[in-house]
């Protein structure tokens, strides 16, 4: 369902419309406060898991009244999936700072669904056909980047991700591309030493397991068309690095995938979009990119 002031619950129940209820073999549910979703659409009796737990959609105005509904949504569809009874988890955007005044002390979806699912570490991936990107720091202001990377994490980070893109998306000797911090990945120490210092190293430990890694590249040459011909997914070093790209490329198809969980979890890459709440705008190309994208996955580990 997602935030019941914001768009999630509109793109959730057009794309099940849209989709027919159903992907591929597989039914689609609605997770959430029935009244919340019937006001954006009509649905089935059976389209509809519900929370114990209510909400009021004022399209527009988030009410920290409705947090409880939003994280037993999120909790009830992990649930599910964790028991096999779910084939995969796509969540809707919610509000964190909402959340967070009725005492949510995660920083968002990622984090609370590491909790939940006890996975030691969560992974974040903007996903389409163009390009796949992870962000090795996500949410932190940039002057704090360079004191946050370090070989470990990189290391950590590439060895979730080529796992994801074995068991996940069915490559079985995935390629990885590792973006430099500074402008022309350093140039030899003249323009930074991050590269050389902390970036170059956990790519040659990844090569001496016997990973297809290539880098550290300069982050303004490595998205063009052939670049990305040369690799399955980058991981770049902060945000905008990783998200500029994809978005550019991919805006209405990209999906948020979170790897390293032992369920599959996907979300539209976008926000909650409270300015255009219960106005008849919101788009819902990205939260059907999801759900395909979750069904594929989800297919991939069945084989």
């Amino acid at each position: 369902m997602g935030e019941p002031a914001g768009i999630g619950p509109e793109v959730a129940v057009a794309a099940f419309s849209e989709l027919n209820g159903r992907i591929g073999g597989r039914p689609l549910r609605l997770v959430g406060d029935p009244d919340v979703l019937r006001n954006c659409g009509r649905l089935p009796h059976e389209a509809i898991i519900p929370t114990t737990a209510h909400a009021v959609r004022t399209p527009g105005r988030p009410d920290p009244d409705n947090a409880a509904a939003t994280v037993e949504a999120i909790t009830l569809a992990v649930e599910l999936a964790v028991k096999g009874d779910a084939a995969a988890v796509v969540t809707a955007p919610i509000n964190k700072a909402v959340l967070m005044q009725t005492g949510f002390r995660f920083p968002g979806h990622t984090d609370y669904l590491a909790h939940l699912t006890g996975a030691p570490r969560a992974v974040m991936m903007l996903a389409s056909d163009e390009l796949r990107v992870i962000p090795l720091t996500v949410h932190i202001p940039i002057a704090e980047v360079p004191h946050a990377i370090d070989t470990a994490s990189i290391i950590e980070t590439a060895e979730i991700t080529l796992t994801a893109l074995k068991r996940d998306f069915a490559i079985a000797r995935p390629r990885l591309a590792v973006a430099g911090l500074n402008p022309h990945a350093g140039e030899d120490g003249v323009l930074g030493g991050e590269e050389i210092n902390i970036i170059t190293p956990a790519i040659t430990e990844l090569k001496r397991r016997g990973h297809n890694v290539i880098g550290p590249l300069p982050s303004d040459t490595m998205f063009h068309a052939e670049a990305r011909a040369g690799y399955d997914a980058a991981l770049c070093m902060y945000h905008d690095q990783a998200l500029i790209p994809i978005k550019t490329l991919s805006f209405w198809q990209g999906v948020n995938v979170t790897l390293g969980l032992p369920i599959i979890r996907t979300s539209p890459d976008h926000g909650t979009g409270f300015d255009i709440a219960g106005k008849g705008l919101a788009d819902a190309r990205s939260m059907i990119a999801a759900i395909r994208m979750a069904a594929m996955m989800a297919d991939a580990r069945a084989r």
